[in-house]
Protein backbone atom coordinates (compact mmCIF):
# COMPACT_ATOMS: atom_id res chain seq x y z
CA UNK A 1 0.00 0.00 0.00
CA UNK A 2 1.44 3.46 -0.88
CA UNK A 3 2.06 6.11 1.75
CA UNK A 4 -1.15 7.71 2.98
CA UNK A 5 -1.92 11.40 2.60
CA UNK A 6 -3.20 13.46 5.50
CA UNK A 7 -6.75 13.28 4.17
CA UNK A 8 -6.54 9.51 3.73
CA UNK A 9 -5.30 9.23 7.31
CA UNK A 10 -8.29 11.20 8.59
CA UNK A 11 -10.68 9.07 6.57
CA UNK A 12 -9.03 5.90 7.88
CA UNK A 13 -9.91 6.99 11.43
CA UNK A 14 -13.59 7.14 10.46
CA UNK A 15 -13.52 3.40 9.76
CA UNK A 16 -12.65 2.63 13.40
CA UNK A 17 -15.31 2.11 16.06
CA UNK A 18 -13.31 3.88 18.78
CA UNK A 19 -15.00 4.55 22.12
CA UNK A 20 -14.16 8.11 23.23
CA UNK A 21 -15.53 9.90 26.30
CA UNK A 22 -15.20 13.60 27.10
CA UNK A 23 -16.94 15.90 29.58
CA UNK A 24 -18.94 13.00 30.99
CA UNK A 25 -20.42 11.64 27.78
CA UNK A 26 -19.48 9.55 24.76
CA UNK A 27 -18.37 11.49 21.68
CA UNK A 28 -19.54 9.63 18.58
CA UNK A 29 -18.12 12.06 16.02
CA UNK A 30 -14.86 12.77 17.83
CA UNK A 31 -12.94 13.21 14.57
CA UNK A 32 -14.74 16.46 13.78
CA UNK A 33 -15.01 17.69 17.37
CA UNK A 34 -13.50 21.20 17.56
CA UNK A 35 -11.44 20.35 20.64
CA UNK A 36 -10.00 17.13 19.18
CA UNK A 37 -9.63 18.03 15.49
CA UNK A 38 -6.50 20.24 15.87
CA UNK A 39 -4.56 17.26 17.25
CA UNK A 40 -5.68 15.16 14.28
CA UNK A 41 -4.47 17.91 11.95
CA UNK A 42 -1.03 17.62 13.57
CA UNK A 43 -0.81 13.91 12.78
CA UNK A 44 -2.09 14.56 9.24
CA UNK A 45 0.94 16.82 8.72
CA UNK A 46 3.25 13.82 9.27
CA UNK A 47 1.54 12.16 6.31
CA UNK A 48 1.37 15.17 3.99
CA UNK A 49 5.03 16.14 4.38
CA UNK A 50 6.03 12.60 3.33
CA UNK A 51 4.63 13.45 -0.12
CA UNK A 52 6.52 16.74 -0.39
CA UNK A 53 9.69 16.29 -2.52
CA UNK A 54 11.46 18.94 -0.43
CA UNK A 55 11.18 16.80 2.72
CA UNK A 56 11.27 13.26 1.27
CA UNK A 57 14.72 12.42 2.67
CA UNK A 58 13.64 13.38 6.20
CA UNK A 59 10.08 12.05 6.14
CA UNK A 60 10.61 8.66 4.47
CA UNK A 61 13.07 5.77 4.64
CA UNK A 62 13.64 2.33 3.10
CA UNK A 63 12.30 -0.49 5.26
CA UNK A 64 14.86 -3.10 6.31
CA UNK A 65 11.98 -5.61 6.46
CA UNK A 66 10.42 -5.18 3.01
CA UNK A 67 12.65 -2.86 1.01
CA UNK A 68 9.65 -0.58 0.49
CA UNK A 69 9.64 3.18 0.98
CA UNK A 70 7.90 3.88 4.29
CA UNK A 71 7.06 6.86 6.46
CA UNK A 72 9.99 7.43 8.82
CA UNK A 73 7.60 7.26 11.75
CA UNK A 74 7.23 3.52 11.04
CA UNK A 75 10.94 2.92 10.39
CA UNK A 76 13.47 0.84 12.35
CA UNK A 77 16.68 2.87 12.55
CA UNK A 78 19.48 1.27 10.52
CA UNK A 79 22.32 3.74 11.10
CA UNK A 80 23.38 6.83 13.02
CA UNK A 81 22.26 8.76 9.93
CA UNK A 82 18.73 7.43 10.52
CA UNK A 83 18.92 8.60 14.14
CA UNK A 84 20.04 12.07 13.04
CA UNK A 85 17.33 12.31 10.38
CA UNK A 86 14.75 11.36 12.98
CA UNK A 87 15.70 14.37 15.13
CA UNK A 88 15.75 16.71 12.14
CA UNK A 89 12.35 15.40 11.03
CA UNK A 90 10.94 16.12 14.48
CA UNK A 91 12.32 19.66 14.44
CA UNK A 92 10.74 20.20 11.02
CA UNK A 93 7.32 19.06 12.27
CA UNK A 94 7.61 21.18 15.42
CA UNK A 95 8.22 24.19 13.17
CA UNK A 96 5.25 23.29 10.95
CA UNK A 97 2.71 22.70 13.74
CA UNK A 98 4.05 24.48 16.88
CA UNK A 99 2.58 21.55 18.77
CA UNK A 100 2.87 17.81 19.45
CA UNK A 101 2.45 15.71 16.30
CA UNK A 102 2.02 12.53 18.35
CA UNK A 103 3.65 9.78 16.24
CA UNK A 104 7.00 9.86 18.05
CA UNK A 105 5.93 7.55 20.88
CA UNK A 106 4.99 4.81 18.43
CA UNK A 107 8.24 5.16 16.49
CA UNK A 108 10.28 5.01 19.69
CA UNK A 109 8.30 2.00 20.91
CA UNK A 110 8.93 0.14 17.62
CA UNK A 111 12.67 0.42 17.97
CA UNK A 112 12.72 -0.53 21.66
CA UNK A 113 10.44 -3.56 21.24
CA UNK A 114 12.31 -4.73 18.13
CA UNK A 115 15.68 -5.05 19.88
CA UNK A 116 14.26 -6.28 23.21
CA UNK A 117 12.22 -9.10 21.65
CA UNK A 118 15.32 -10.30 19.81
CA UNK A 119 17.35 -10.58 23.01
CA UNK A 120 14.44 -12.12 24.92
CA UNK A 121 14.12 -14.82 22.24
CA UNK A 122 17.86 -15.52 22.45
CA UNK A 123 17.63 -16.19 26.19
CA UNK A 124 14.23 -17.81 26.59
CA UNK A 125 13.63 -19.46 23.20
CA UNK A 126 10.44 -17.43 22.69
CA UNK A 127 9.14 -16.27 19.29
CA UNK A 128 8.31 -12.65 20.06
CA UNK A 129 10.77 -11.15 17.58
CA UNK A 130 9.12 -12.91 14.65
CA UNK A 131 5.74 -11.77 15.97
CA UNK A 132 6.97 -8.22 16.09
CA UNK A 133 8.59 -8.27 12.66
CA UNK A 134 5.29 -9.45 11.15
CA UNK A 135 3.48 -6.72 13.06
CA UNK A 136 5.93 -4.08 11.82
CA UNK A 137 5.40 -5.16 8.21
CA UNK A 138 1.65 -4.74 8.76
CA UNK A 139 2.18 -1.27 10.27
CA UNK A 140 4.55 -0.15 7.51
CA UNK A 141 2.47 -1.55 4.64
CA UNK A 142 -0.63 0.23 5.94
CA UNK A 143 1.19 3.41 7.09
CA UNK A 144 -0.45 3.27 10.50
CA UNK A 145 -0.20 5.64 13.46
CA UNK A 146 0.55 3.70 16.65
CA UNK A 147 0.25 4.85 20.26
CA UNK A 148 3.34 3.77 22.17
CA UNK A 149 1.71 3.05 25.53
CA UNK A 150 4.03 2.87 28.53
CA UNK A 151 2.83 5.01 31.47
CA UNK A 152 0.48 3.27 33.95
CA UNK A 153 -1.61 5.21 36.50
CA UNK A 154 0.69 3.73 39.22
CA UNK A 155 -1.60 4.48 42.20
CA UNK A 156 0.41 4.70 45.41
CA UNK A 157 3.91 5.66 44.22
CA UNK A 158 5.39 4.21 47.42
CA UNK A 159 4.30 0.69 46.41
CA UNK A 160 5.21 -1.61 43.54
CA UNK A 161 2.87 -3.23 41.03
CA UNK A 162 1.80 -6.23 43.09
CA UNK A 163 1.48 -4.29 46.35
CA UNK A 164 -1.26 -1.94 45.11
CA UNK A 165 -4.70 -2.22 46.70
CA UNK A 166 -6.12 -2.30 43.16
CA UNK A 167 -4.11 -4.58 40.84
CA UNK A 168 -5.49 -2.79 37.78
CA UNK A 169 -3.39 0.32 38.46
CA UNK A 170 -0.74 -1.38 36.32
CA UNK A 171 -1.62 -3.25 33.11
CA UNK A 172 -1.39 -6.97 33.79
CA UNK A 173 -2.34 -10.39 32.51
CA UNK A 174 -5.51 -11.77 34.10
CA UNK A 175 -5.89 -14.91 31.99
CA UNK A 176 -3.74 -17.06 29.72
CA UNK A 177 -5.46 -19.03 26.96
CA UNK A 178 -4.15 -21.38 24.25
CA UNK A 179 -4.84 -18.65 21.64
CA UNK A 180 -3.72 -15.61 23.63
CA UNK A 181 -4.03 -13.59 26.83
CA UNK A 182 -6.56 -11.32 28.52
CA UNK A 183 -5.32 -8.05 30.05
CA UNK A 184 -6.71 -5.43 32.42
CA UNK A 185 -5.54 -2.01 33.53
CA UNK A 186 -4.96 1.39 31.97
CA UNK A 187 -2.37 3.65 30.39
CA UNK A 188 -2.42 7.32 31.38
CA UNK A 189 -1.21 10.53 29.64
CA UNK A 190 -1.34 8.74 26.30
CA UNK A 191 -0.20 11.16 23.61
CA UNK A 192 -2.21 10.81 20.40
CA UNK A 193 -3.95 7.67 21.61
CA UNK A 194 -7.38 8.63 20.26
CA UNK A 195 -5.86 9.53 16.89
CA UNK A 196 -3.98 6.21 16.62
CA UNK A 197 -5.00 3.13 14.68
CA UNK A 198 -3.45 0.81 17.29
CA UNK A 199 -1.77 0.71 20.70
CA UNK A 200 1.62 -0.87 21.34
CA UNK A 201 1.69 -1.56 25.08
CA UNK A 202 4.85 -1.88 27.18
CA UNK A 203 5.56 -2.19 30.92
CA UNK A 204 5.96 1.11 32.72
CA UNK A 205 8.90 0.03 34.92
CA UNK A 206 11.14 -2.90 35.78
CA UNK A 207 9.30 -5.96 37.09
CA UNK A 208 10.32 -8.54 39.70
CA UNK A 209 9.65 -12.26 39.35
CA UNK A 210 6.88 -12.14 41.97
CA UNK A 211 5.00 -9.62 39.80
CA UNK A 212 5.69 -11.22 36.44
CA UNK A 213 2.07 -10.84 35.30
CA UNK A 214 2.88 -7.14 34.84
CA UNK A 215 5.72 -7.91 32.40
CA UNK A 216 3.62 -7.77 29.25
CA UNK A 217 3.93 -6.14 25.83
CA UNK A 218 1.35 -6.44 23.05
CA UNK A 219 -0.51 -4.59 20.30
CA UNK A 220 -4.26 -4.16 19.87
CA UNK A 221 -6.45 -2.02 17.57
CA UNK A 222 -7.93 1.16 19.03
CA UNK A 223 -11.43 -0.31 18.66
CA UNK A 224 -10.65 -3.64 20.33
CA UNK A 225 -13.55 -4.91 22.50
CA UNK A 226 -13.10 -3.72 26.09
CA UNK A 227 -10.87 -0.76 25.17
CA UNK A 228 -12.07 2.81 25.63
CA UNK A 229 -10.52 6.24 26.12
CA UNK A 230 -11.24 9.31 28.25
CA UNK A 231 -10.00 12.52 26.67
CA UNK A 232 -7.78 14.69 28.87
CA UNK A 233 -8.82 18.30 29.06
CA UNK A 234 -6.46 21.22 28.68
CA UNK A 235 -6.31 24.84 29.70
CA UNK A 236 -8.51 27.06 27.50
CA UNK A 237 -9.90 24.02 25.64
CA UNK A 238 -13.53 25.20 25.68
CA UNK A 239 -12.55 28.34 23.78
CA UNK A 240 -12.69 26.08 20.72
CA UNK A 241 -16.42 25.59 21.37
CA UNK A 242 -17.19 29.33 21.21
CA UNK A 243 -19.08 30.32 18.03
CA UNK A 244 -16.81 31.99 15.51
CA UNK A 245 -13.72 31.65 17.70
CA UNK A 246 -10.55 32.65 15.87
CA UNK A 247 -8.11 35.15 17.39
CA UNK A 248 -8.70 33.90 20.94
CA UNK A 249 -7.61 30.38 19.97
CA UNK A 250 -3.98 31.27 19.26
CA UNK A 251 -2.84 28.14 17.44
CA UNK A 252 -6.17 27.47 15.78
CA UNK A 253 -5.16 24.72 13.37
CA UNK A 254 -2.93 22.46 15.49
CA UNK A 255 -2.84 21.09 19.04
CA UNK A 256 -1.74 18.22 21.25
CA UNK A 257 -3.78 15.45 22.81
CA UNK A 258 -3.62 13.05 25.74
CA UNK A 259 -6.06 10.48 27.08
CA UNK A 260 -6.60 7.73 29.62
CA UNK A 261 -6.72 4.39 27.78
CA UNK A 262 -8.63 1.67 29.67
CA UNK A 263 -8.24 -2.06 29.01
CA UNK A 264 -11.22 -3.90 30.52
CA UNK A 265 -10.52 -7.60 29.93
CA UNK A 266 -9.09 -7.05 26.44
CA UNK A 267 -8.13 -10.19 24.52
CA UNK A 268 -4.73 -10.27 22.77
CA UNK A 269 -4.05 -13.09 20.26
CA UNK A 270 -0.72 -14.91 20.45
CA UNK A 271 0.66 -13.33 17.28
CA UNK A 272 0.25 -9.85 18.84
CA UNK A 273 2.17 -10.69 22.06
CA UNK A 274 5.76 -9.41 22.38
CA UNK A 275 6.45 -10.09 26.07
CA UNK A 276 4.48 -12.37 28.38
CA UNK A 277 5.79 -12.71 31.94
CA UNK A 278 9.48 -12.59 30.92
CA UNK A 279 10.01 -10.23 33.83
CA UNK A 280 13.77 -10.01 33.38
CA UNK A 281 13.31 -8.10 30.10
CA UNK A 282 10.77 -5.53 31.30
CA UNK A 283 13.48 -3.19 32.57
CA UNK A 284 15.42 -3.40 29.29
CA UNK A 285 12.33 -2.49 27.29
CA UNK A 286 11.55 0.47 29.54
CA UNK A 287 15.13 1.75 29.45
CA UNK A 288 15.43 1.52 25.68
CA UNK A 289 12.09 3.15 24.98
CA UNK A 290 12.88 5.94 27.44
CA UNK A 291 16.23 6.53 25.74
CA UNK A 292 14.71 6.81 22.27
CA UNK A 293 11.94 9.06 23.53
CA UNK A 294 14.34 11.33 25.42
CA UNK A 295 16.28 11.72 22.19
CA UNK A 296 13.02 12.77 20.49
CA UNK A 297 12.71 15.81 22.70
CA UNK A 298 15.92 17.20 21.19
CA UNK A 299 13.96 17.55 17.94
CA UNK A 300 10.28 18.21 18.51
CA UNK A 301 10.67 20.71 21.35
CA UNK A 302 13.35 22.55 19.37
CA UNK A 303 11.01 22.96 16.40
CA UNK A 304 8.30 24.40 18.63
CA UNK A 305 10.97 26.56 20.27
CA UNK A 306 11.82 28.01 16.85
CA UNK A 307 8.21 29.16 16.50
CA UNK A 308 8.13 30.60 20.04
CA UNK A 309 11.29 32.60 19.34
CA UNK A 310 9.74 33.91 16.13
CA UNK A 311 6.52 34.81 17.92
CA UNK A 312 8.42 36.62 20.68
CA UNK A 313 10.41 38.58 18.07
CA UNK A 314 7.15 39.51 16.33
CA UNK A 315 5.56 40.59 19.62
CA UNK A 316 8.54 42.84 20.30
CA UNK A 317 8.22 44.34 16.82
CA UNK A 318 4.46 44.85 17.17
CA UNK A 319 5.01 46.44 20.59
CA UNK A 320 7.56 48.79 19.09
CA UNK A 321 10.30 47.43 21.35
CA UNK A 322 12.34 45.35 18.89
CA UNK A 323 15.26 47.79 18.78
CA UNK A 324 15.86 47.65 22.55
CA UNK A 325 19.16 45.96 23.43
CA UNK A 326 17.67 43.89 26.25
CA UNK A 327 15.04 42.47 23.85
CA UNK A 328 17.75 41.45 21.40
CA UNK A 329 19.72 39.86 24.23
CA UNK A 330 16.69 37.84 25.37
CA UNK A 331 16.10 36.56 21.84
CA UNK A 332 19.76 35.56 21.65
CA UNK A 333 19.47 33.69 24.96
CA UNK A 334 16.32 31.87 23.77
CA UNK A 335 18.16 30.84 20.60
CA UNK A 336 21.19 29.68 22.60
CA UNK A 337 19.03 27.49 24.83
CA UNK A 338 17.05 26.08 21.90
CA UNK A 339 20.13 25.19 19.88
CA UNK A 340 21.70 23.57 22.95
CA UNK A 341 18.71 21.22 23.11
CA UNK A 342 19.12 20.42 19.43
CA UNK A 343 22.85 19.79 19.93
CA UNK A 344 22.08 17.15 22.57
CA UNK A 345 19.57 15.44 20.29
CA UNK A 346 22.11 15.31 17.48
CA UNK A 347 24.96 14.24 19.78
CA UNK A 348 23.18 11.20 21.24
CA UNK A 349 22.25 10.22 17.66
CA UNK A 350 25.80 10.56 16.31
CA UNK A 351 27.09 8.39 19.16
CA UNK A 352 24.51 5.66 18.52
CA UNK A 353 25.41 2.01 17.97
CA UNK A 354 23.77 -1.16 16.62
CA UNK A 355 21.82 -3.44 18.93
CA UNK A 356 22.06 -7.22 18.77
CA UNK A 357 18.92 -7.17 16.61
CA UNK A 358 20.59 -4.85 14.10
CA UNK A 359 18.62 -1.64 14.54
CA UNK A 360 20.45 1.36 15.97
CA UNK A 361 20.16 2.70 19.51
CA UNK A 362 21.16 6.17 20.68
CA UNK A 363 23.81 6.84 23.30
CA UNK A 364 21.74 6.42 26.46
CA UNK A 365 23.78 8.79 28.62
CA UNK A 366 23.58 11.64 26.12
CA UNK A 367 19.88 10.97 25.48
CA UNK A 368 19.18 11.37 29.18
CA UNK A 369 21.28 14.54 29.32
CA UNK A 370 19.23 15.81 26.38
CA UNK A 371 15.94 15.23 28.21
CA UNK A 372 17.30 16.63 31.49
CA UNK A 373 17.98 19.88 29.65
CA UNK A 374 14.49 19.76 28.15
CA UNK A 375 13.01 19.73 31.67
CA UNK A 376 14.65 23.14 32.21
CA UNK A 377 15.40 25.14 29.08
CA UNK A 378 11.85 25.37 27.63
CA UNK A 379 10.71 26.93 30.91
CA UNK A 380 13.32 29.65 30.52
CA UNK A 381 12.46 30.08 26.83
CA UNK A 382 8.80 30.53 27.76
CA UNK A 383 9.69 32.90 30.62
CA UNK A 384 11.66 35.10 28.25
CA UNK A 385 8.88 34.96 25.64
CA UNK A 386 6.36 36.11 28.25
CA UNK A 387 8.76 38.84 29.38
CA UNK A 388 9.10 40.14 25.81
CA UNK A 389 5.38 39.87 25.04
CA UNK A 390 4.23 41.85 28.07
CA UNK A 391 1.31 41.43 30.44
CA UNK A 392 -1.29 42.08 27.76
CA UNK A 393 -0.74 38.49 26.68
CA UNK A 394 -2.93 37.40 29.61
CA UNK A 395 -5.07 40.48 30.35
CA UNK A 396 -6.50 41.57 26.98
CA UNK A 397 -10.25 41.53 26.36
CA UNK A 398 -11.87 38.81 24.30
CA UNK A 399 -12.09 38.69 20.53
CA UNK A 400 -15.80 39.46 20.83
CA UNK A 401 -15.02 42.73 22.58
CA UNK A 402 -12.67 43.79 19.79
CA UNK A 403 -15.34 43.01 17.18
CA UNK A 404 -18.33 44.34 19.13
CA UNK A 405 -20.47 47.04 17.53
CA UNK A 406 -22.16 47.80 20.85
CA UNK A 407 -22.43 51.58 21.33
CA UNK A 408 -20.85 52.77 24.56
CA UNK A 409 -22.91 55.64 26.06
CA UNK A 410 -20.25 58.36 26.17
CA UNK A 411 -19.75 61.65 24.39
CA UNK A 412 -17.61 59.99 21.69
CA UNK A 413 -20.28 57.41 20.80
CA UNK A 414 -17.63 54.88 19.79
CA UNK A 415 -18.43 51.17 19.82
CA UNK A 416 -16.90 48.78 22.33
CA UNK A 417 -14.77 47.41 19.49
CA UNK A 418 -13.58 50.92 18.58
CA UNK A 419 -12.42 51.54 22.14
CA UNK A 420 -10.57 48.22 22.35
CA UNK A 421 -8.85 48.72 19.01
CA UNK A 422 -7.96 52.31 19.94
CA UNK A 423 -6.28 51.54 23.23
CA UNK A 424 -4.57 48.28 22.30
CA UNK A 425 -2.89 49.64 19.20
CA UNK A 426 0.85 49.00 19.12
CA UNK A 427 3.58 50.05 16.71
CA UNK A 428 2.80 52.28 13.76
CA UNK A 429 1.80 50.26 10.69
CA UNK A 430 0.72 47.20 12.69
CA UNK A 431 -3.00 46.46 12.97
CA UNK A 432 -4.40 45.94 16.44
CA UNK A 433 -5.75 42.56 15.30
CA UNK A 434 -2.33 41.30 14.26
CA UNK A 435 -0.86 42.42 17.57
CA UNK A 436 -3.61 40.58 19.41
CA UNK A 437 -3.11 37.47 17.27
CA UNK A 438 0.56 37.07 18.13
CA UNK A 439 -0.10 37.71 21.83
CA UNK A 440 -2.93 35.15 21.90
CA UNK A 441 -0.66 32.71 20.09
CA UNK A 442 2.00 33.13 22.77
CA UNK A 443 -0.61 32.78 25.51
CA UNK A 444 -1.82 29.57 23.90
CA UNK A 445 1.60 28.03 23.41
CA UNK A 446 3.02 29.16 26.77
CA UNK A 447 0.00 28.63 29.00
CA UNK A 448 -2.84 27.03 27.08
CA UNK A 449 -3.72 24.07 24.87
CA UNK A 450 -0.43 23.98 23.00
CA UNK A 451 1.47 23.96 26.29
CA UNK A 452 0.72 20.25 26.55
CA UNK A 453 3.02 19.84 23.58
CA UNK A 454 5.72 22.15 24.90
CA UNK A 455 6.07 23.43 28.44
CA UNK A 456 4.49 20.88 30.79
CA UNK A 457 5.28 17.98 28.50
CA UNK A 458 8.90 19.14 28.50
CA UNK A 459 8.90 18.43 32.23
CA UNK A 460 7.00 15.15 32.43
CA UNK A 461 7.05 13.61 28.95
CA UNK A 462 9.45 10.62 28.58
CA UNK A 463 9.89 10.65 32.34
CA UNK A 464 10.14 13.39 34.93
CA UNK A 465 13.57 14.91 35.80
CA UNK A 466 14.48 12.37 38.48
CA UNK A 467 14.09 9.52 35.99
CA UNK A 468 16.81 11.01 33.82
CA UNK A 469 19.05 11.66 36.82
CA UNK A 470 18.82 7.99 37.82
CA UNK A 471 19.86 6.97 34.30
CA UNK A 472 22.67 9.54 34.22
CA UNK A 473 23.97 8.08 37.49
CA UNK A 474 23.90 4.58 35.98
CA UNK A 475 25.55 5.62 32.73
CA UNK A 476 27.99 8.15 34.20
CA UNK A 477 30.79 5.58 34.72
CA UNK A 478 32.24 7.28 37.78
CA UNK A 479 34.76 4.47 38.42
CA UNK A 480 36.48 5.08 35.09
CA UNK A 481 36.57 8.81 35.79
CA UNK A 482 38.13 8.20 39.20
CA UNK A 483 40.83 6.09 37.56
CA UNK A 484 41.58 8.92 35.14
CA UNK A 485 42.03 11.33 38.03
CA UNK A 486 44.23 8.87 39.95
CA UNK A 487 46.51 8.34 36.96
CA UNK A 488 47.04 12.04 36.33
CA UNK A 489 47.41 12.82 40.06
CA UNK A 490 49.99 10.07 40.47
CA UNK A 491 47.95 8.06 42.96
CA UNK A 492 49.02 4.42 43.25
CA UNK A 493 47.17 1.81 45.30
Amino acid sequence: MPLMTGEQYIESLRKLDVKVYMFGKEEKNWIDHPIIRPSINCVAMTYDLAHDPEYEDLMTATSNLTGHRVNRFTHLHQSTDDLIRKVKMQRLLGRKTASCFQRCVGMDAFNAVYSTTYECDQKHGTHYHENFKNYMIYVQDNDLTIDGAMTDPKGDRGKGQGAQADPDLFVHIVERRPDGIVVRGAKAHQTGSINSHEHLVMPTQAVGEADKQYAVSFAVPSDAPGLFMVYGRQSCDTRKLEPGADVDLGNKQFGGQEALVVFDNVFVPNERIFLCEEWDFAGMLVERFAGYHRQSYGGCKVGVGDVIIGAAALAAEYNGADKASHIKDKLIEMTHLNETLFSCGIACSCEGCPTAAGNYQIDLLLANVCKQNVTRFPYEIVRLAEDIAGGLMVTMPSERDFKSDLKVPTASELTLGDWCNKFFKGAEGVTTENRMRILRFLENICLGTSAVGYRTESMHGAGSPQAQRIMIARQGDFETKKKLAKTIAGIKE
